[in-house]
């Protein structure tokens, strides 16, 4: 008498996760990671907080003798603290990829690139709840913007939008980056480009050379805008500068990131 043994059945499929189910869930595992990663926030809250009163207190009397130099500072101040704190981006993505991680993401049901979704939404959180204590201490300090409600939501967007673009770029370079410490190494060099605007002198006062420098980067018109719409001073054409280059490196970054997203974790 013989048995007949069925065939084994083929494993079920399981389900591809919906929605933003999965960037949901990786924006919350990226904000336990900063939890965790508490010295990284603090430093970024910290450095742009003692330049702040490095330019205010030691320079600011020699700069403008009639203390309103905190007014002027501030904007720059802003971008700082944005860039301080989207450079921890490119050396947690690149974290993730030395790790492995993105392999075992890959084997479940789920778009691997929530991974970096995740990353830059707790990125743009944490930067901004970083800006309005860095606000705050400028308050504190004597910064008296005279912006109106429209005014404040205005310079808010444009913050807003200035730290979800850094953001992607240093996702992006963190992909690129061989290691995190050289995600970190070339973050820091995008840190300088505040420097090199009128973030903290007018770009009058510069060489020639340099002034056609700073007029032509993308950070002094985000400046000037961020400037005129909490202090109301002219803005020009800024505005339009301002939103067109975060635009502009915001699509570059997202299609970089996503190519080098899919040539690294092998997809295809």
């Amino acid at each position: 008498m013989t048995t007949s043994v069925p065939a084994p059945s083929a494993p079920a499929l399981r389900p591809r996760i919906s929605g933003l189910t999965a960037e949901a869930v990786f924006v919350t595992r990226s904000l336990r990671h900063s939890l965790r990663d508490g010295e990284s926030a603090l430093m970024a809250i910290m450095l742009p907080v003692l330049l702040m009163l490095l330019f205010t207190f030691v320079f600011g009397g020699a700069l403008d003798p009639s203390g309103g130099y905190v007014d002027y500072v501030v904007p720059g101040i802003v971008l700082l603290c944005a860039g301080f704190g989207a450079a921890s981006t490119a050396v947690y993505v690149a974290n993730d990829m030395k790790a492995g991680i993105i392999d075992r993401f890959r084997t479940m049901p789920l778009r691997a690139s929530a991974v970096l979704t995740g990353h830059v939404v707790a990125s743009l959180l944490r930067n901004l709840l970083a800006t309005g204590i860095v606000i705050a201490v400028a308050l504190l300090l004597g910064f008296r913007p005279t912006a109106d409600v429209w005014g404040w939501i205005g310079a808010v967007g444009v913050i807003a939008l200035y730290i979800l673009t850094i953001t992607y770029l240093f996702a992006a370079i963190g992909l690129a980056a061989g290691s995190p410490e050289a995600a970190n190494g070339y973050g820091f060099v995008i840190l300088f480009l505040p420097y090199l605007s009128s973030a903290f002198v007018p770009v009058q006062t510069m060489p020639e050379w340099l002034r056609w420098v700073a007029e032509n980067q993308p950070v002094t018109p985000i400046i000037e805008t961020i400037r005129g719409l909490l202090m109301g001073t002219a803005m020009g054409q800024s505005p339009w500068w301002a939103v067109g280059w975060c635009l502009a490196i915001l699509a570059v970054s997202f299609v970089w990131g996503a190519w080098l997203f899919r040539r690294k974790a092998g997809r295809r």
